[in-house]
C-alpha cells in the first residue's frame, strides 16, 4: 500500500521548473497567429495548417547563444516541413503511409537521441507526420499545405529571434550574466554523456517500428484516421525508465479522460474564426506552463488542441461520435506505448541485442 501511495504521490506532483514565465506566452502567440490570420482572410483551415508548422517554437531553448538556438529552430523547421510533405504524399496507400511513419518515428528519434536533445525530442515530428497522414490525397494541393507548414516555420523562427533579442537586452540592460553556452548541434562528447550509436540505433529502431505498427494496425482494425494512436504510442515511449513509461501510460490515459469532457464542452461552443484563434492561444499557454510540471494535467489541455487542430473541419455535427473515437485510440497507443517502452527496458532479447552490438563496436556494455 505504501508503494501505491507514493506512486500516486509522484503522478500527482508538480515539479519546480526554471522556465521563464514569458516563454509560455511567446509559445502560445505563435502558434495562434496563423489561425488569427486565416480568420482574418477567411480561411481557417489554412490557418490551422500553417499553425502546425508554428509548433516548431516549442524547440526553443533560451540557454543557448542565440545563432545556435536560431540554427536549431530553423533545421527542427525543416524537418516538419519534410515530414508534413513526405505525410501528404504517401497518404493514398495504408502500408505505405504507415511505413512512412515508422521511418520518421525512427529517423526523428536517433537524431534527437543522438544529439540530446531535450523535450519535446522526437515527438512533433511523428505528431505533424501522424496529421498529414489524415489530409485526403490530392496532388495538386501538396505544395500548398507544405508551403503553409513551411510559413509557420518561418513566423515561429521570426518570433524566435525576436524574443532572442529582447532577453538578451533586458539582460544586458539589468547587467545580469548570459545562461552558460551550450552546443547541442554537435554530437555531445563531453564527459557526463557519450551517446552509445549501437544503442540510439536499437532504440530507434523499436520505436520506429511500434509507431508505424500501431498506426498500421489501428487501421487495419477499422478505425477512422486513427492518428491519435501513434502520437500516443510514441509519447509513452519517449520515457526514460520503464518506471516514467508507466507513469505516462496513466497520466495519457486519465488525462485524455478528463480532457475528452473539456474538449465536448469547447466543440459545443459556437465556434467563430476568432474564437477558435483565442481557443487555441489560451490551450497553448496552459499547455506550456504545465507540461514541465505535470505531464497528466497537460494532457488534459493537449487533448482538446489536438482535436481542433486535427478535426476543426469535422467536429462540429459529430462531436460525440468524435470524442468516443478519438477516446479509444488513445487508450490502443497507450497500451502500444507501454508494450514498446517494455522492450526498451525490460526485455532480455533488446538487451542482449544492445550488449552484442557494442562489442562488436568495441564499446563498453551496459552493467547488467
Amino acid at each position: 500500500m505504501e508503494k501505491v501511495f507514493h506512486h500516486l504521490k509522484q503522478l500527482l506532483a508538480l515539479k519546480p521548473t526554471t522556465r521563464p514565465w514569458h516563454l509560455p506566452l511567446v509559445a502560445a502567440l505563435c502558434a495562434g497567429g496563423p489561425v488569427l490570420t486565416g480568420a482574418v482572410v477567411g480561411r481557417i483551415d489554412l490557418g490551422i495548417t500553417a499553425c502546425l508548422g508554428a509548433l516548431v517554437i516549442l524547440y526553443i531553448r533560451p540557454v543557448l547563444p542565440i545563432p545556435q538556438r536560431m540554427v536549431m529552430l530553423t533545421v527542427c523547421s525543416f524537418g516538419f516541413s519534410v515530414c508534413f510533405a513526405l505525410g501528404l504524399s504517401t497518404s493514398f496507400n495504408l502500408f505505405l503511409s504507415a511505413g512512412t511513419l515508422g521511418l520518421i518515428a525512427l529517423l526523428a528519434t536517433a537524431i534527437t537521441r543522438y544529439y540530446a536533445l531535450p523535450p519535446p525530442g522526437n515527438f512533433f515530428f511523428v505528431l505533424v507526420t501522424a496529421l498529414a497522414n489524415t489530409r485526403p490525397f490530392d496532388l495538386e494541393l501538396i505544395p500548398l499545405r507544405v508551403g503553409l507548414i513551411t510559413l509557420g516555420g518561418i513566423l515561429a523562427c521570426a518570433l524566435a529571434f525576436l524574443y532572442s533579442l529582447s532577453l538578451s537586452l533586458s539582460l544586458y540592460l539589468a547587467k545580469k550574466p548570459s545562461p552558460s553556452p551550450l552546443n547541442p548541434l554537435q554530437p555531445n562528447t563531453e564527459k557526463q554523456y557519450k551517446p552509445r550509436v549501437p544503442t540510439i540505433i536499437l532504440e530507434s529502431i523499436v520505436t520506429g517500428s511500434f509507431v508505424g505498427g500501431s498506426y498500421l494496425l489501428a487501421v487495419l482494425a477499422g478505425l477512422d484516421n486513427p492518428y491519435w494512436v501513434p502520437i500516443s504510442c510514441c509519447a509513452i515511449m519517449q520515457g526514460a525508465t520503464f518506471t516514467m513509461i508507466w507513469h505516462r501510460k496513466v497520466h495519457r490515459i486519465l488525462g485524455t479522460t478528463i480532457g475528452m469532457v473539456l474538449a465536448w464542452g469547447i466543440l459545443s461552443l459556437p465556434l467563430n474564426p476568432w474564437l477558435l484563434g483565442g481557443v487555441i492561444i489560451l490551450l497553448n499557454l496552459v499547455i506550456e506552463f504545465l507540461v514541465v510540471r505535470n505531464y497528466g494535467l497537460a494532457v488534459i489541455f493537449i487533448t482538446p488542441l489536438t482535436l481542433l487542430l486535427a478535426d476543426a473541419a469535422s467536429t462540429w455535427d459529430h462531436t460525440e461520435a468524435l470524442i468516443l473515437t478519438r477516446l479509444l485510440d488513445i487508450v490502443l497507443g497507450s497500451i502500444a506505448g507501454f508494450i514498446g517502452g517494455w522492450v526498451l527496458h525490460r526485455s532480455r532479447g533488446f538487451a542482449w541485442a544492445e550488449k552484442k552490438l557494442l562489442l562488436m563496436t568495441d564499446d563498453k556494455p551496459p552493467e547488467g
